[in-house]
């Protein structure tokens, strides 16, 4: 039987489409695009007009529309899409234009349409693209059955380079499919196929061929309403976010239950599922319900209470008013604030001290819906039964990844019976299948049996370990780790045996002072290393607080504890380059639930847990962030393997423990002999990939080894691991000279070595069914780039350069192969090797005597970027004379891009016309200066 076609699965899109009432129109971006969005903006303003006793626009009042539609990012033009145009008529009068109906959702005028042909870069054909209203606001990337699904997802990014524009840079939603596999993202070029979601039903079951997708999602209804309430405008980062289904459905169920009933209920939704959002969402939307006076936030922690406020303003800045104490609480719940974030201890103290509880007897009546966060220990005692008690009004909802049920009850009291009923769940099983968080790898280290055995001994051995293996467990520290501990005194012995130990890595350590425990708390390991009042250990926390300061030129003390929390907080997540990080942190209970961070992939653990406060840890570990984070590493010194299966079952329903636990590092190791082995037998040696002359058989090389990078990313993190392990038939020399070939084969394709190919490549029409360019195939570099090798990482290696030593030559050409062997700087090597050779070959005496100075890498540092912006001037005058251009407009072109990171083609293309070329000739020399001066942007742009 033939494979279904492209083109086949097209047509049954659109026919499916047509079948569910969609119109279809055919769209000539040059002819009839904006014609048939005046039109269709004419009938969704139909009302609006007629107020005005007109039905049409005049072409004039059109341009204007126009005009305002142009202007922005991307960003901001999905805010105008969602926001109301003031348009004043011709005859002075105003009409507010609405492009989207937000709350009538299904009352949007849908459309289908295929292959509209855009001219940018290059001429381009998208598969199916739906129009709302007459923007395209969802666009469809097919690929015939078979056909690996990332090359569909490869092809939207270089549409974003080549030719959105205009009336396309309004798509909000992207949908990609094989037929077999589909799924669908937000409009936000390069954020990665890890963020591109599958759709499911309420019970998760999720829709991955073509045709159940399409019944499903793109349903007027549920599309409209998807597109209206469901995409949130992130105002942290300026990019678009779409609601994944777990999401959509729990808030959905949330609604339900305040419009229809005055049930209670919770959300069982795994811990790294994005919990956040979902609340914001559900916040927001029952916010704006008729009827509902005050929606609260209740968080059990000040930091979870920052740490929630500062996440809502990202999605809509303003619209959550936070209470620093209790009187401003009251004063919030008197006024008109629609949605408020508050700590659990703090609505206590306002409905159970008469000082504030009088002011709120107006309130008690109020109709009220809160939404509280993870807190279990504070609803299973007086604080939730008094406020519950207190308004008279209310609907409480609950979001947990780890429920209280009978079996990790500390009472007997359950989720369940604080709560109600469970109104939506998203397991953890789930979120691994979906990829939406990482399974984990759990290893046990037994020690050393010849150590003396005291406690003192079996910390210091446990100490040496973690150091001797952290930049194994944290790519060379491109991720960090928590070490959680018992007891605050064992955590204070911690650290003065790491701080004896000397590390060249950076330690920190945190516990804080204030009442907080519980029996829960030393059952399931939840404590927080709170302490009941200040105790000896507060002088150690003085002197741990003094060592970071020295560490980092910061100046905390116990007395700004919350500053210094914060700080922590920060260098753990190295979401700024510029701030030194912490790799390693000490805790006993902080940072074991709430603190999210992409950044973390290893914990420590000596410290008995179990059930939810074991998987609340364990998750710290397991946000998704790239191919290179596989799973969150785990490393226990106790025997806690009976409470990890305990705790996996308990809270995958029972499901098998293989689907969250990696497999053991014996099963792994067989996994890649195998790879290896097979992988030998076509390619016995690195120089045969030389001899490969079609792209066939180069990419058929690419897939190959592109399975054995992925499963030596994956390998090499074990503790068992070990490179020059002889059962392994590839050596760890033959891995790199092969990997090398691999980088090789991509910069022929990708860089600007062979413009020719290139241009064959793009000249290919989008819909060749039979292409399976390597240009298709993700390469998963990152996995072959490490973030620590950067500018400060070989500045400093220069910096120990000793241009007289017996080893330089050697220890000089370390440095360019660590750069060659970084799929990432690979082209600077070059540029490198030349400022080597002018400040060191070149400048022997006066590079030592400077050296000193600069072992903090400023004046070298400084030097460098000289270099740089001397050998980037001549990069640019050479393109210019070569393709006659001038320089001012190459330069102005390179502004641009550094400043929005966006390519404005348009400023070559306006200096080509003046050369007066052929339009194939002028195309095709267009995308060569492009290429080169791309070429130019990687090779002198330096994060």
């Amino acid at each position: 039987m033939a494979i279904q076609s492209e083109a086949a699965l097209e047509t049954g899109l659109v026919q499916t489409l047509q079948q569910m009432s969609y119109e279809y129109i055919q769209i000539d971006e040059g002819t009839n695009l904006k014609e048939n969005f005046k039109r269709q903006l004419e009938i969704h303003n139909k009302k609006q007009l007629a107020e005005h006793g007109r039905e049409r626009f005049t072409e004039a009042e059109f341009d204007k529309i126009l005009l305002y539609l142009e202007g922005g990012s991307r960003f901001e033009k999905a805010k105008k899409l969602r926001d109301l145009f003031a348009l004043e008529l011709e005859n002075g009068c105003r009409l507010w234009v609405s492009f989207l109906n937000k709350k009538q959702w299904c009352q949007n005028e849908f459309q289908v349409s295929n292959q509209i042909t855009i001219e940018g870069r290059k001429k381009c054909r998208y598969d199916v693209t739906i129009l709302v209203n007459g923007l395209p606001l969802v666009q469809i990337e097919l690929k015939r059955r078979g056909t690996e699904l990332k090359q569909a997802y490869n092809q939207v990014q270089r549409y974003h380079k080549t030719s959105f524009h205009g009336l396309f840079d309004y798509i909000q939603i992207f949908v990609i499919s094989n037929g077999v596999n589909t799924r669908y993202f937000a409009n936000n070029p390069n954020q990665g196929y890890k963020f591109t979601f599958t759709w499911t039903d309420a019970a998760n079951t999720p829709f991955n061929d073509l045709s159940m997708f399409a019944q499903m999602f793109f349903d007027k209804c549920t599309l409209g309403k998807m597109i209206s309430k469901y995409i949130v405008l992130h105002e942290g980062d300026k990019c678009l976010m779409v609601l994944r289904p777990y999401q959509y459905y729990a808030v959905e169920e949330i609604l339900n239950c305040v419009q229809n009933t005055n049930k209670n209920g919770y959300i069982w939704h795994t811990t790294g599922a994005g919990k956040t959002l979902t609340s914001f969402k559900a916040a927001q939307l029952v916010s704006e319900m008729d009827g509902v006076d005050k929606v609260m936030f209740v968080v059990d922690r000040h930091d979870l209470d920052t740490q929630t406020q500062s996440e809502y303003d990202a999605f809509e800045p303003g619209a959550v008013d936070s209470t620093e104490n209790t009187s401003e609480l009251t004063r919030r719940l008197e006024s008109d604030s629609k949605i408020i974030i508050t700590t659990i201890q703090k609505l206590n103290a306002a409905v159970t001290r008469t000082w504030y509880s009088s002011r709120l007897e107006k309130v008690k009546n109020s109709r009220m819906v809160m939404i509280f966060d993870e807190c279990h220990r504070s609803h299973f005692g007086d604080s939730h039964k008094n406020i519950v008690k207190f308004f008279h009004n209310l609907q409480i909802f609950g979001f947990t990844g780890t429920p209280i049920f009978v079996e990790n009850s500390v009472d007997k009291r359950t989720t369940k019976e604080i709560f109600g009923e469970c109104l939506h769940k998203y397991l953890i099983k789930d979120a691994i299948a979906d990829e939406n968080v990482l399974g984990f790898l759990v290893e046990y280290y037994h020690g050393n049996a010849d150590v003396n055995n005291t406690e003192e001994s079996r910390m210091r051995e446990i100490a040496k370990f973690i150091l001797n293996n952290f930049k194994k467990s944290t790519f060379d520290g491109e991720f960090d780790a928590l070490f959680a501990v018992q007891s605050v005194p064992m955590l204070i012995r911690y650290y003065k045996i790491f701080k004896e130990l000397k590390p060249d890595i950076n330690i920190g350590a945190i516990f804080t002072y204030a009442a907080n425990t519980s029996q829960e708390d030393e059952l399931t390991g939840m404590n927080r290393g709170f302490v009941s009042e200040r105790v000896p250990e507060a002088d150690d926390m003085e002197d741990i607080i003094k060592d970071y300061n020295e560490m980092y030129g910061t100046a905390f003390s116990t007395e700004n504890f919350r500053a210094y929390y914060d700080d922590i907080n920060r260098r753990m997540k190295k979401k700024d380059p510029s701030m030194k990080s912490l790799d390693l942190c000490l805790v006993v209970g902080m940072f074991l639930t709430g603190f999210d961070s992409k950044k973390l992939n290893t914990l420590y653990v000596d410290k008995n847990m179990e059930y939810h406060g074991l998987l609340q840890a364990f998750s710290r570990t397991n946000r998704v962030l790239n191919e290179k984070k596989r799973f969150g590493k785990i490393i226990c010194f106790r025997d806690l393997k009976n409470n990890v299966d305990a705790a996996i079952k308990l809270f995958s329903n029972n499901n098998n423990i293989e689907e969250i636990i990696r497999p053991v590092f014996e099963a792994v190791k067989k996994e890649y002999v195998e790879l290896t082995d097979e992988f030998l037998k076509h390619y016995p040696e690195a120089h045969v990939v030389d001899y490969l002359q079609s792209e066939n058989d180069k990419r058929n090389f690419i897939l190959a080894f592109r399975d054995i990078i992925k499963k030596h990313a994956e390998i090499q993190i074990y503790e068992d691991y070990a490179e020059d392990d002889e059962e392994f038939p590839m050596t760890e020399q033959q891995y790199m000279d092969f990997r090398s070939k691999y980088l090789d084969i991509h910069d022929t394709f990708f860089d600007n070595q062979n413009l020719q190919a290139k241009d064959a490549i793009q000249n290919k029409e989008d819909r060749d069914e039979e292409s399976n360019s390597i240009e298709d195939i993700d390469f998963c570099l990152e996995l072959l780039h490490s973030d620590i090798i950067n500018v400060a990482y070989i500045l400093g290696l220069i910096a120990e350069l000793d241009p007289y030593a017996e080893d330089y030559a050697e220890k000089r050409q370390e440095i360019i192969d660590t750069m060659i062997k970084d799929a990432e700087l690979r082209s600077k090597a070059q540029l490198i090797d030349g400022f080597i050779l002018q400040n060191v070959d070149n400048d022997k005496d006066n590079f030592l005597s400077e050296r000193k100075r600069a072992d903090g890498s400023s004046d070298l540092e400084e030097r460098l970027n000289q270099y740089i912006r001397g050998e980037k001037k001549k990069a640019i005058e050479k393109v210019a004379t070569e393709e006659e251009l001038p320089v001012e407009v190459l330069d102005r072109y390179l502004a641009e891009y550094d400043f929005s990171l966006k390519e404005q083609t348009e400023i070559i293309q306006d200096a080509l016309k003046e050369k007066h070329l052929g339009l194939v000739k002028r195309r095709r020399t267009l995308n060569r200066i492009i290429d080169r001066l791309r070429n130019i942007i990687r090779t002198f742009s330096w994060d």
